[in-house]
């Protein structure tokens, strides 16, 4: 698994954009999950755009489409499995829907 830090700025995004999907799966964010997500904004360094962009997907979901796993390099799948898990732990509360959408991530990661 290639460190967050070698991630190329699309992958970045696309990390992020799964992980607000994952925030998303029991209908609301938690504070803690927005808190989560602003920190990997700034571990990553984004850019105000693209820092925007992240903000508008804690708003809004994205869509169920715009999140394919077979996107996800293969040198980075583990890295999207962690980044989800942690996610939905961030609020402290995991409920089945959560469990049930790692569950899926992991076997179409092939993890």
């Amino acid at each position: 698994m290639k460190p967050l830090s070698q991630m190329s700025r699309e992958h970045r995004l696309l990390l992020l954009k799964f992980v607000c999907a994952f925030a998303w799966v029991d209908l609301q964010v938690h504070e803690a999950e927005r808190s989560f997500v602003r920190r990997l904004v700034r571990r990553f360094g984004l850019d105000a755009d693209d820092a925007d962009q992240v903000e508008q997907w804690l708003l809004v979901s994205p869509s169920p489409g715009s999140v394919d796993p077979s996107d996800v390099p293969l040198e980075h799948r583990q890295a999207f499995i962690e980044a989800a898990r942690a996610v939905i732990f961030a609020d402290g509360e995991v409920d089945t829907e959560e469990r049930q959408q790692l569950e899926r991530l992991k076997a179409a990661l092939g993890s």
